[in-house]
């Protein structure tokens, strides 16, 4: 089943117009139109999948947040990169708060919070996909929740992280309003998101891999992030760049141009072009992938 929106899922405005045709490279080869919002800028998958229908659509090899083994060459430097992001991930919340409660939401298979955990800091995770959520609660030795509904309406947190997460959400403003009701005051909310206006997100086109759809439900810019602080009454803080993903989004775009490209030509070029597009990007706000910390007013 599908749903076709009437108002932008963000800032609820009925203005919005037809904006790209983007496939479905990765599972189905279906195709989905991104609507644009003409208030917040912000581009949707519109009609998209219902929460109960997308579980499909998650069901392939490269899908790898939901993995905890390597199965070939490109998921195990995805899982090295990754674990070098996850010591950067906790120095970065430590800049925040030097220790307190840490809530991650759509924790995947829990490494993070494991090492935020070894760390010192007191940890839950929020996980849909029963898989990984079943990994993160062996690792952690804990149960992690399948939704934010599940946790205790008096529990606090410090910081929240959404990484690569809000993308996802089908019920966006009420999610995003549940998890921040669970945020102390003054506490930070830390979310990182594809950024289809990059140097990469322009020479990939209806290639690049960061549009992910039906999986990516919505497409921030820095506008659309703009509005994000004033739906919700929060304060931008600071914008940092994921260096990395442009060279992950370039090595899957890559592959997506050319099926039947060598290994090792696709390497190269995704390797190009991750240096170019980090390098054409002059603020932080700019590059592939962005992480931006918020703070609750």
């Amino acid at each position: 089943m599908i749903e076709r929106l009437s108002k932008c899922p963000l800032c609820k405005s009925g203005l919005f117009l037809n904006h790209t045709e983007i496939t479905d490279h990765a599972v189905s080869r279906e195709s989905f139109i991104l609507c644009k919002c003409s208030n917040c800028q912000l581009l949707f998958t519109n009609p998209r999948p219902t929460q109960e229908t997308i579980g499909p659509y998650y069901n392939f090899p490269e899908y790898y947040s939901h993995e905890d083994k390597a199965k070939n060459i490109t998921q195990w430097i995805y899982q090295k990169v990754r674990n070098y992001n996850i010591s950067k991930k906790v120095t970065s919340i430590e800049q925040l708060v030097s220790k307190g409660s840490l809530l991650d939401y759509g924790c995947g298979t829990g490494e993070f919070l494991n090492t935020a955990k070894q760390h010192g800091w007191k940890v839950a995770g929020v996980e849909p996909n029963e898989k990984a959520r079943t990994l993160a609660s062996e690792k952690l030795n804990k149960k992690i929740k399948p939704s934010i509904d599940e946790l205790k309406k008096s529990a606090r947190f410090d910081v929240i992280t959404l990484y690569h997460v809000l993308e996802h959400i089908h019920d966006l403003r009420k999610t995003v309003k549940k998890i921040i009701k669970h945020l102390n005051s003054e506490g930070y909310i830390v979310i990182a998101v594809p950024n289809h206006q990059s140097w990469d997100g322009r020479k990939y086109g209806k290639f690049w891999a960061g549009w992910d759809v039906p999986r990516h439900l919505y497409h921030f810019s820095q506008e659309s992030m703009q509005k994000f602080q004033e739906e919700f009454g929060l304060e931008l803080q600071e914008t940092k760049p994921m260096k990395f993903d442009s060279f992950y989004v370039s090595l899957l775009s890559e592959g997506y141009m050319d099926k039947n490209s060598g290994l090792l030509s696709k390497y190269t070029k995704a390797l190009r072009a991750g240096l170019l597009s980090n390098r054409a990007a002059k603020t932080p706000g700019q590059f592939s992938s962005n992480i931006f910390v918020f703070q609750k007013k």
